[in-house]
């Protein structure tokens, strides 16, 4: 079997799942919280409309929403094996466990990339109703908002990974939601401090945070700078999905 093959599967498994509407529901929950500060963006006289409210509206959900969705996922994907011993029956297949462990986080980042595509088109649809109704002849500017999207998926790779490698050492759901739960709330503290280059929860939510300062003092202090952060981010990222990997299906077979 290929590991193509293997990835065709794992969709298959979760095709009758709610993660559809669920990666629909932080983007849609972020606009419908932001249309109330349109009018103070959107007015004909104002400059950067759209990468004020870009930013202020992904600063929520870089931080709490796309993670919060993300675990739920991380959880949906894992779960389908639980049911009738699946996860043993799956693990008899002359299929290795990597490939396995692989093929479901390449499932987990698809979803994630989609989620991202749905926040970006949900943006744009509620802004160019805005700008409409509003009377503000400012473009889109789509090639800032794709860069935009494009960080906010990169840097959330390693939170994903390290999501995953939690949900596969732990069998019941309930412990690698809540402890998922408890690394993701501390991001806005971890972001505030030297070390946050070591936590990946809050990678994606300090990236829009240095954006939203440099914008708002109309300064470049706060930069997002890739060094030391990109060899630290790739250092995480190897680790958790290595220990995904190996670990995955070891404690169903004991």
């Amino acid at each position: 079997m290929t590991f193509f093959e293997l990835i065709k599967i794992e969709f298959m498994k979760v095709k009758r799942s709610k993660i559809i509407p669920l990666i629909f529901a932080a983007p849609l929950l972020v606009v419908a919280s932001g249309i109330s500060n349109l009018s103070r963006y959107f007015t004909p006289e104002y400059t950067n409309a759209w990468p004020a409210m870009f930013i202020q509206s992904a600063l929520v959900y870089a931080y709490y929403l796309l993670p919060f969705s993300m675990i739920v996922v991380c959880v949906m994907i894992a779960g389908r094996e639980n049911g009738n011993n699946g996860i043993l029956k799956m693990l008899a297949l002359p299929v290795s466990r990597c490939s396995l462990s692989v093929a479901k986080f390449c499932v987990l980042i698809f979803y994630l990339f989609m989620e991202i595509v749905v926040f970006l088109v949900v943006f744009v649809i509620a802004g160019l109703v805005a700008t409409k109704t509003m009377g503000v002849t400012e473009t889109l500017p789509i090639l800032y908002l794709l860069k935009w999207c494009v960080r906010l998926f990169l840097t959330m790779l390693p939170c994903a990974a390290t999501m995953w490698a939690i949900t596969v050492l732990f069998e019941k759901p309930l412990l690698s939601v809540g402890l998922n739960l408890l690394l993701v709330i501390p991001g806005v503290l971890a972001a505030n401090t030297p070390l946050w280059i070591a936590y990946p929860y809050c990678y994606s939510g300090y990236l829009v945070s240095c954006s939203l300062h440099d914008f708002t003092t109309g300064s470049s202090d706060m930069v997002f700078s890739l060094f030391p952060f990109l060899p630290c981010a790739v250092l995480v990222f190897g680790f958790v999905i290595a220990l995904a990997v190996t670990q995955f299906g070891k404690k169903e077979k004991r």
